[in-house]
């Protein structure tokens, strides 16, 4: 699968799969169950071992801790899942517009000095 790459660059990789179900259901502190209903509600979609078990990356355990927060304080599992995909979403969003300014200010900062 990723034979070709470093061992190092995998474990600083956020994306990649490192921990087993049972792994991550205990630095979660939760269930396989948990991991799989929010799986079922399409919050995370762990990738699988070539024996077709479940792996999760560090993004995902972070999605994952963030769903069990909600649902500890009483959020169905649903609406936890929904809530955390939407401020996944926004905070992405606010990422690309801070993106589009800065080049939008360079572009203004050039064009402002070639003038005179």
């Amino acid at each position: 699968m990723t034979a070709d790459i470093p061992l190092g660059d995998r474990l600083d990789d956020d994306d990649y799969p490192a921990y087993t179900m049972g792994r991550a259901a205990e630095m979660l502190g939760t269930t396989p169950g948990f991991l799989r209903a929010i799986g079922e509600a399409r919050l995370i979609t762990p990738l699988r071992s070539e024996g077709g078990h479940r792996r999760y990356s560090r993004y995902q355990l972070r999605i994952a801790a963030r769903a069990r927060e909600l649902v500890d304080r009483g959020t169905p599992i649903e609406a936890a899942c929904r809530i955390v995909i939407l401020e996944d979403q926004l905070e992405e969003a606010q990422r690309i517009n801070a993106e589009y300014r800065r080049a939008a200010n360079t572009t203004s900062d050039n064009s402002g000095s070639r003038a005179g």
